[in-house]
């Protein structure tokens, strides 16, 4: 009975030993090696890097867009009894100075939205987009602090000053920044690695300038592009994104900043450096 019972655990427990495995410590390193390697080629294209600024992009507008928000509503109350003054609660000058602070802020956010759209193309505006924006935020400031001021409380101006400091601060900041994601998508685009020629050996020409620096296989920088089209420039020609991507090859996201610069460098001084 009892070598039946020992044979009955070691059917019930007992398992065949496992087959050697051929991988050794070298081998699943190497492997582990190859693929944090298509890893990183996949992080490091451009098309990865523009998703990835696209994301931050999108969460810089939703949190400024918040405190901005946020900070015009936090006015509201204090713009209203600026120009409500001392009417009686509910009367018609009283309920029209809620009108006031609407006014001036739904401005403000138009001027930013449009801002939005131009920063993400780098469109330049006109000197009379700021000067709304800052009169706007300048009225805002002043329609807050001036019972404040005229009372002498110190800490009232402060308490004041604040939510439209803030927003001033974050309208300008917002463009900026809007401004440098958008430079850091084209520098992605930039200094991305050629890619490989196809297996039929069919390419797109390129000029002999360009072409004879990323043959040796290192990157083409912004100013060898910039030098390329500098040199097919001619009298007469109209410097365009498409121009300048026919004529040196580079990529759609930084054709318009090689236009603006070389039209920039054509206007100022015939293209000197």
């Amino acid at each position: 009975m009892s070598t039946l019972k020992g044979v009955g655990r070691v059917v019930a427990f007992g398992r065949p030993p496992t087959a050697p495995t051929d991988e050794t410590s070298a081998g699943r390193l190497a492997r582990e090696a190859a693929e944090a390697a298509v890893l990183r080629a996949h992080q490091a294209r451009p098309d990865v890097v523009a998703l990835r600024v696209e994301r931050v992009r999108a969460q810089v507008d939703r949190l400024c867009w918040a405190g901005i928000v946020l900070g015009l509503g936090f006015t509201m109350t204090n713009v209203q009894q600026f120009a409500a003054g001392g009417s009686e609660v509910w009367s018609l000058p009283w309920l029209a100075a809620w009108l006031l602070d609407p006014t001036v802020s739904l401005v403000l956010l138009a001027i930013l939205r449009a801002e939005q759209v131009t920063a993400r193309y780098r469109v330049r505006t006109g000197p009379w987009v700021r000067r709304a924006k800052w009169f706007t935020l300048a009225a805002t400031y002043v329609m807050n602090t001036w019972a404040s001021y005229a009372a002498g409380s110190l800490s009232g101006v402060v308490l004041h000053s604040v939510p439209p400091l803030v927003v001033f601060v974050a309208a300008e900041a917002v463009t900026d920044l809007r401004d440098k994601l958008t430079e850091a998508v084209s520098a992605a685009f930039t200094e991305a690695r050629p890619p490989e020629p196809m297996a039929t050996g069919v390419r797109e020409p390129m000029p002999a300038r360009v072409t004879g620096r990323t043959s040796a296989g290192a990157r083409t920088s912004f100013g060898e592009y910039l030098a390329a089209a500098r040199e097919a420039w001619m009298p007469g020609t109209v410097v365009t994104p498409k121009w300048v991507r026919e004529v040196t090859g580079c990529s759609r996201g930084l054709s318009s900043r090689l236009a603006a610069t070389l039209a920039r460098q054509m206007a100022s001084g015939g293209g000197e450096s």
